[in-house]
């Protein structure tokens, strides 16, 4: 009987926050998250013996929880946390109120009543610390000390007595209480390497590593690979092209795997799946048995592109190439890969926190045995490959989504024919492997590498790196081995993928400024180890340093929910992003508050979504979202949609969507299984295809006449988001023109086909 294999690999990762000059960490997140989902994630698995995992853990991660395990972390933030608050400055208190609130609103802030009783009085005050510290008295600041610990400890953790005890007594924290949180802090962290040691020598999880400092190695061994898996794409003026440094960042990374867990790696998670046929020659030459990348690799590897039916079911070929383990060869190079199941693996990640804990574990094993059929009912194993990120994904679960795991692994346990096994189980099990000989460059992310290269920021620094690269390569010699190994430590450092994550049009977050700053600060000591003085571009951000490009076009479907938050940005990889430049505007003094729009497709729904250059405005304001749709060749627009959103007091207090001459559609008073608003952060919506008469030609045609009304071919639609205060337009994006969406399938979309 043919079996069914799963593989669950979750990557632990977090950049490298520590500058090595200074000694201090520029952000928290490793502290943070090592607090909440790292131990947590392997000791449930005691739980459930016959589920075996695999966890990838970034070696950059392991040095800095290390650090602090070891006392020897500075961290201002853990240190304005610990610091009794009659002693914080006026600095050092509005630092608390800047940082200590940068949680998950609903289930980290809002599980403890007292923690959001102070966000929601920070955020009456317009999000701003100057503005908000006078109101937040000592006995304030302690609790805020506190709980903003409290809220990051993992499950087992707040479950121990003492802890519990804590968390109980709500509010009126005192110093004593504030000593204890910070000294447990410590304790929990030495827990978490252990705990992966013990599990992997037991059997139960396979430990991969990702080399050293996260970098994008196809980009390492030559920046040139960009343009491989996007032809045209714009480079870097200086060809960035060191595979010596690709192959030193691997092995630093085994290196320290096998001193820290006394095993040494047989594979790895390139970083962001990051992959080419010369990163695979490498990992091969030192001893990489396996590595794991994403399905779209494969699609273009192999010229297939994986399209789902409207269950998100593959064809039997595609399911069959999908659900193997390939067996690569190329020359002298051999190589295992495994390919991820995208959508499988974003259900996890995006999808199921929304859903009860035992309908979404129904759903995922009900999804996983779906998948299998074609090629288990050609009497052939199959392999599933589930793989994500293991930490940024339970912030947006209640209680970090351990009921949700805990029916997870219990149904995967009783299922029968099922087996979850770690990846080298799967190989030694497997018997008829897809066999490979070449790869296109790619990564989990639309199979190219268009979010660290290709953007004016993104080449800026990649050459700032070029620059600083050639400097060491000149003056090495000349210096100390001290100077020398700092001085290359930190070029490893800035090679990681992390910085340009930030750069460029895709992502932003409240610490890009906090990014972009550290980057300059390890390319700058580069300089400084040597001996010499940083050249003055480094002095001068590089976000913002050029204009960013004011329009990236949808590359892929997009299926975000509707929340507001502003923190979801994952979901919204794909859509199309207009950015203001808030530096060409006609008029002087004119007033920037909105900075940049995100807008996408999937089969069903059109989705946008409107960030605001900082906090949303204070003044009460409507947002008006003009939509059109347009066939090919046709004089004017098929139909019309206006979205008018009144917000008062910075709250969504109504909306209303009509046909652009006065007919109302739907609204806030109606009820509407298929339209959502949400303004928090910043403002989302979601509206039905089938409203603008335009239906992608990938549907299948019963679900096109179940809409209310005939859908007929439209081409493309338009989106216009704009501000208005006392009836007057005050902002729009973009200032003049619209933004387009071509509707059509997913694998145009992708191929251009």
């Amino acid at each position: 009987m043919p079996a069914l294999r799963v593989i669950l690999l979750w990557h632990q990762h977090q950049p490298f926050y520590k500058d090595l000059v200074t000694g201090e960490y520029r952000l928290p997140w490793t502290r943070l998250h090592a607090l909440k989902d790292y131990y947590g994630m392997v000791k449930l698995l005691d739980e459930f013996p016959n589920v075996h995992q695999n966890f990838n853990l970034v070696p950059s991660l392991m040095v800095q929880i290390q650090d602090y395990v070891a006392g020897t972390a500075q961290d201002p933030f853990l240190s304005v946390a610990s610091k009794p608050a009659t002693d914080l400055s006026v600095e050092e208190r509005r630092f608390a109120l800047q940082y200590l609130f940068q949680a998950n609103p609903q289930n980290l802030i809002g599980r403890y009543p007292r923690y959001r009783e102070l966000w929601e009085r920070f955020r009456e005050h317009g999000d701003h610390p100057e503005r908000a510290e006078r109101y937040f008295q000592p006995h304030d600041f302690t609790d805020l000390q506190v709980l903003s610990q409290v809220a990051w400890f993992d499950e087992f953790f707040l479950a121990e007595k003492d802890v519990a005890a804590l968390v109980a007594k709500g509010r009126n924290f005192s110093l004593d209480d504030q000593k204890f949180v910070i000294a447990r802090e410590r304790e929990l962290l030495a827990k978490v390497l252990p705990a992966h040691a013990e599990a992997a020598k037991k059997g139960s999880i396979e430990l991969s590593a990702t080399p050293f400092y996260h970098p994008i190695l196809p980009l390492v061994c030559d920046t040139s690979a960009g343009a491989v898996s996007s032809p045209g794409l714009p480079l870097p003026q200086n060809r960035y092209r060191h595979p010596e440094d690709a192959r030193e960042q691997l092995i630093r990374g085994l290196d320290l795997h096998e001193k820290v867990f006394g095993l040494r790696p047989k594979g790895v998670w390139p970083s962001e799946g990051s992959v080419s046929e010369e990163v695979l020659a490498i990992a091969h030459s030192v001893g990489i048995r396996w590595m794991a990348t994403d399905e779209g690799v494969l699609g273009r590897s192999t010229g297939v592109f994986f399209a789902r039916d409207g269950n998100g079911r593959l064809p039997g070929s595609q399911a069959e190439k999908l659900y193997n383990i390939h067996r690569y060869e190329n020359g002298s190079a051999a190589m295992h890969l495994i390919f991820r199941d995208h959508t499988i693996s974003d259900l996890i990640g995006f999808v199921y926190s929304g859903m009860p804990p035992a309908d979404a574990a129904r759903h995922l094993i009900g999804n996983i045995k779906e998948a299998a059929k074609p090629v288990l009912a050609k009497g052939r194993d199959a392999v599933v490959s589930i793989i994500l990120d293991g930490e940024n994904a339970w912030e947006y679960y209640p209680k970090s989504g351990r009921e949700f795991l805990r029916r997870f692994y219990d149904g995967l346990q009783r299922e029968p024919g099922l087996e979850a096994v770690t990846v080298s189980e799967a190989i030694a099990r497997h018997k008829d492997f897809g066999k490979m000989s070449s790869l296109v460059p790619g990564s989990w992310i639309s199979a190219n590498f268009n979010v660290w290269i290709g953007a004016p920021e993104d080449n800026r620094a990649w050459d700032y790196l070029h620059h600083a690269r050639e400097f060491y390569a000149q003056n090495a010699a000349n210096a100390t081995e001290k100077q020398r190994t700092l001085a290359l430590e930190e070029i490893l450092i800035a090679e990681g993928s992390d910085w340009n994550w930030w750069y460029g049009p895709e992502h932003h977050s409240a610490n890009d400024r906090d990014f972009d700053e550290l980057y300059r600060k390890h390319l700058s000591n580069v300089y400084q180890a040597l001996g010499a003085v940083p050249p003055d571009s480094l002095a001068q951000p590089i976000t913002g340093a050029e204009v960013r490009p004011s329009f990236v076009p949808q590359t892929a479907y997009i299926h975000p929910r509707i929340t507001g938050d502003k923190v979801r940005y994952f979901e919204w990889m794909g859509a199309a992003v207009y950015t203001a430049d808030q530096r060409a505007g006609a008029m002087h003094g004119k007033q920037f508050l909105l900075d940049s729009v995100y807008a996408g497709i999937d089969s069903t729904h059109v989705y946008g979504r409107l960030d605001f250059t900082g906090n949303v405005p204070e003044e009460d304001f409507d947002l008006v979202v003009n939509l059109e749709s347009w066939a090919s060749g046709e004089p004017r627009p098929r139909r019309a949609l206006r979205i008018e959103a009144s917000v008062n007091k910075r709250q969504l207090h109504s909306w209303k969507i009509d046909d652009g001459s006065g007919n109302l559609v739907a609204s806030s008073t109606q009820s509407h299984d298929h339209v959502t608003l949400a303004l928090l952060r910043n403002f989302e919506f979601k509206a039905p295809l089938a409203w603008l008469l335009a239906t992608p030609s990938a549907v299948p045609a019963a679900e096109r006449k179940s809409a209310v009304v005939a859908v007929a071919a439209t081409s493309k639609l338009r989106l216009r988001f704009s501000l208005w205060q006392n009836r007057l337009p005050v902002d729009s994006l973009p200032l003049e023109g619209w933004i387009e969406l071509q509707v059509v399938s997913e694998g145009e979309l992708i191929f251009g086909a």
